[in-house]
Protein backbone atom coordinates (compact mmCIF):
# COMPACT_ATOMS: atom_id res chain seq x y z
CA UNK A 1 0.00 0.00 0.00
CA UNK A 2 1.26 3.45 -0.80
CA UNK A 3 0.23 6.71 0.78
CA UNK A 4 -0.99 9.71 -1.19
CA UNK A 5 2.36 11.44 -0.65
CA UNK A 6 4.21 8.45 -2.12
CA UNK A 7 1.89 8.29 -5.14
CA UNK A 8 2.29 12.03 -5.75
CA UNK A 9 6.10 11.78 -5.61
CA UNK A 10 6.11 8.80 -7.97
CA UNK A 11 3.84 10.72 -10.34
CA UNK A 12 6.22 13.70 -10.37
CA UNK A 13 9.19 11.48 -11.16
CA UNK A 14 7.33 9.78 -14.01
CA UNK A 15 6.31 13.22 -15.32
CA UNK A 16 9.99 14.22 -15.40
CA UNK A 17 10.79 11.00 -17.27
CA UNK A 18 8.08 11.60 -19.87
CA UNK A 19 9.40 15.10 -20.53
CA UNK A 20 13.04 13.97 -20.71
CA UNK A 21 14.09 15.77 -17.52
CA UNK A 22 14.76 12.75 -15.28
CA UNK A 23 18.43 12.09 -14.64
CA UNK A 24 20.19 9.17 -13.00
CA UNK A 25 22.87 10.14 -10.51
CA UNK A 26 22.52 13.78 -11.53
CA UNK A 27 24.27 13.29 -14.89
CA UNK A 28 22.78 10.90 -17.43
CA UNK A 29 19.24 11.14 -18.73
CA UNK A 30 17.11 8.11 -17.98
CA UNK A 31 16.01 6.42 -21.19
CA UNK A 32 14.52 3.20 -19.84
CA UNK A 33 10.98 3.15 -18.45
CA UNK A 34 11.95 0.43 -15.98
CA UNK A 35 14.76 2.58 -14.60
CA UNK A 36 12.34 5.50 -14.23
CA UNK A 37 9.92 3.31 -12.26
CA UNK A 38 12.77 2.11 -10.02
CA UNK A 39 13.82 5.71 -9.31
CA UNK A 40 10.21 6.72 -8.62
CA UNK A 41 9.74 3.89 -6.12
CA UNK A 42 13.06 4.61 -4.47
CA UNK A 43 12.43 8.34 -4.06
CA UNK A 44 8.90 7.86 -2.78
CA UNK A 45 9.98 5.20 -0.27
CA UNK A 46 7.93 2.36 -1.73
CA UNK A 47 10.95 0.14 -2.33
CA UNK A 48 12.04 -0.06 1.31
CA UNK A 49 11.50 -3.33 3.10
CA UNK A 50 9.44 -3.24 6.27
CA UNK A 51 10.71 -5.15 9.30
CA UNK A 52 8.72 -5.93 12.39
CA UNK A 53 10.11 -4.17 15.43
CA UNK A 54 9.38 -7.17 17.68
CA UNK A 55 11.74 -9.43 15.72
CA UNK A 56 14.54 -6.90 16.12
CA UNK A 57 14.00 -6.69 19.87
CA UNK A 58 14.19 -10.45 20.30
CA UNK A 59 17.50 -10.77 18.47
CA UNK A 60 18.94 -7.84 20.43
CA UNK A 61 17.95 -9.29 23.78
CA UNK A 62 19.51 -12.65 22.89
CA UNK A 63 22.88 -11.03 22.33
CA UNK A 64 22.85 -9.47 25.80
CA UNK A 65 21.94 -12.70 27.58
CA UNK A 66 25.10 -14.46 26.35
CA UNK A 67 27.41 -12.13 28.26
Amino acid sequence: MSSTRQRRKAGKVMHEYKHGKLKSGGRRKVKSRRQAIAIAMSESGQSRKRRKSSSRRKSHSRRRSHR
